[in-house]
C-alpha cells in the first residue's frame, strides 16, 4: 500500500513558478515508479511527467518539456514537480500517482495509487 498527499498548489501569474510536493507513505515508495498527472475542468486526466523507481529515468509530456522538472527525495519519501514559466493552460488539479515495482508510464490505468490532488491556477 502507498498513501500519497500532494501540496504546493495555488494561484500564480503567467510566467511564474510553483513547486508541488507529494509525500508518500508505505514501504514501496523507493521501488515505485512515480508520476504526475493533471486534470482541467471538463477534460480527461492527462500525463505530465514520470520518474522511474531509481530516479534515473524520466519522461515528460511535450506540453511541459523544458518547463517542468520531476524529481524525488527517497530519504524524505517525497516526489516533486518544479513548474516554471507557467501558462494559463497549465491550470488544473495536479495528482501524483505510484506504480509499485514499475518504471515510467504515461498511462493513467497503470497507476494503482493516487493522491487527492492539489489545484494550480495560472492567471493571465
Amino acid at each position: 500500500q502507498v498513501q500519497l498527499v500532494e501540496s504546493g498548489g495555488g494561484l500564480v501569474q503567467a510566467g511564474g513558478s510553483l513547486r508541488l510536493s507529494c509525500a508518500a507513505s508505505g514501504r514501496t515508495f523507493s521501488s515505485s515508479g512515480m508520476g504526475w498527472f493533471r486534470q482541467a475542468v471538463g477534460k480527461e486526466r492527462e500525463f505530465v511527467a514520470a520518474n522511474s523507481w531509481s530516479g534515473g529515468r524520466t519522461s515528460y509530456a511535450d506540453s511541459v518539456k523544458g518547463r517542468f522538472t520531476i524529481s524525488r527525495d527517497s530519504a524524505k519519501n517525497t516526489l516533486y514537480l518544479q513548474m516554471n514559466s507557467l501558462k494559463p493552460e497549465d491550470t488544473a488539479v495536479y495528482y501524483c500517482a505510484a506504480r509499485p515495482f514499475g518504471g515510467t508510464s504515461a498511462r493513467v490505468d497503470e497507476y494503482p495509487y493516487w493522491g487527492q490532488g492539489t489545484r494550480v491556477t495560472v492567471s493571465s
